[in-house]
């Protein structure tokens, strides 16, 4: 009972040492090969006439086409625009608050404040600014009839010159004269100086007309940008300091997609770039590389880049796991079926072609670019290859195949 499982194993092992060891012998015999061309101990008596068995291999004519390669970054979803909306003034809410996800277009109000005393506040300070303006014609009146004065008195001083040249005036009504044109003078600069201080005191009445005008502006808080309220708006009645938040809004439309790209890969991506992404939930999107940073992490070393999505219905959420595929430059690639992958004696991942002129197998190393529904792109391969398809497996390098293209076969 026992003789049969060790029967099995002796010829299991046997047949792992053939298939291992031992398969170009194993291939020849069952190709039909004379058994002396592995064994050069043997005489060989064959002709040398006699044809060679040969193996039948489906074969597709691969033309390399320029394809675009892909850089893989993960990172995640983030918000192109986040702020919280903070309270410059004090005050009670008057408003119904607004409750998280409502969106919100830009200058919506989101808080309103009572406006207290501040509207009074506004009308005392623009009756200061009338009062101001209506001292203004009174000084300029005076600064009109301090010329008129200053232009007597010269008037009278060049008089009273020519009268004393002749006799008829004393240095007395000259000194007089002179006296009063110094006068008139200094009447004119504190004219002047009321001109100045009224128009002055104009420009602060107005200062502070404006200055109560924005804060009563102050009390109405307003979204900065249309977006989605994150949080709820500050309750009816609640008290607001400077400083105090009314709500946090963020814009999810577009969206920004951030990720991190090793010191190898940063040189190979450039601004504007296409992207595709793929989100922990399948979703997928594409759009372009709007940031590269130019410093590092000094942590992990890597570099933030920023691809930039359209969210239209806002099917994005902020925070979400992302997997970034960025473009880079392209090169020429060939799309293969993944089967027709293959390793060799070595553990190198290749092809198996054939020679069009001798029908003989040669192994190609090449480098995988990315996989697709459709096949894999690799690179490696010359621009145009006979490329095994099917029985790539049953073949070495070096020995003759009868080729059968796949479109023949089709």
């Amino acid at each position: 009972m026992r003789l049969f499982p060790v029967v099995t194993a002796i010829l299991v092992s046997l047949s792992l040492f053939l298939l291992v060891f031992q398969r170009e012998r194993l291939l020849a015999f069952v190709t039909g090969n004379d058994a002396a061309e592995t064994r050069p101990d043997l005489p060989v008596d064959a002709p040398e006439s006699a044809p060679e068995a040969r193996l039948s291999v489906l074969v597709q004519r691969s033309t390399a086409q320029p394809v675009d390669s892909m850089i893989l970054a993960r990172g995640q979803t983030e918000a192109a625009r986040q702020v919280i909306v903070k309270s410059e003034t004090s005050g009670l809410i008057i408003s119904e608050p607004l409750r998280r996800g409502a969106y919100v277009s830009a200058g919506q109000p989101l808080c309103v404040l009572d406006t207290g005393t501040r509207e009074t506040q506004l009308m005392e300070a623009e009756a200061r600014k009338l009062e101001a303006q209506s001292r203004l014609p009174e000084a300029e009146a005076r600064l009109i009839e301090a010329r008129a004065m200053l232009a007597e008195a010269e008037i009278n001083a060049r008089a009273a010159a020519k009268l004393i040249e002749g006799g008829f005036a004393s240095e007395t009504r000259v000194a007089a004269t002179t006296a009063a044109v110094e006068s008139a003078r200094a009447g004119i600069n504190s004219a002047q100086s009321g001109v100045t201080a009224a128009t002055s005191g104009i420009r602060a009445a107005e200062a502070a007309v404006e200055a109560a005008r924005r804060e009563i502006a102050r009390l109405t808080l307003s979204a900065p940008f249309g977006g989605l309220l994150e949080t709820d708006t500050a309750e009816l009645g609640a008290l607001l300091q400077p400083g105090s938040p009314c709500a946090t809004v963020i814009q999810l439309d577009p969206i920004k997609l951030v990720g991190f790209l090793a010191e190898t890969d940063v040189d190979k991506v450039s601004v504007g770039a296409m992207a595709q992404a793929r989100l922990a939930s399948g979703h997928e999107t594409l759009g372009r590389v709007t940031f590269l940073s130019r410093s590092a992490d000094p942590l992990t070393r890597t570099f933030r880049v920023e691809v930039t999505v359209p969210n239209g219905g806002l099917a994005i959420r902020d925070g979400q796991t992302a997997e970034l595929m960025i473009a880079t430059e392209g090169k020429p690639a060939h799309l293969l079926p993944a089967s027709s992958l293959t390793l060799d004696d070595d553990g190198r991942l290749g092809l198996r072609v054939v020679d069009g002129d001798s029908n003989r197998v040669a192994f190609v190393p090449v480098t995988l670019l990315r996989d697709t529904p459709q096949g894999v792109w690799v690179t490696g391969l010359p621009d145009v290859a006979d490329v095994i398809v099917v029985g790539q497996e049953y073949v070495v390098a070096g020995i003759a195949v009868d080729v059968t293209y796949e479109d023949a076969a089709q």
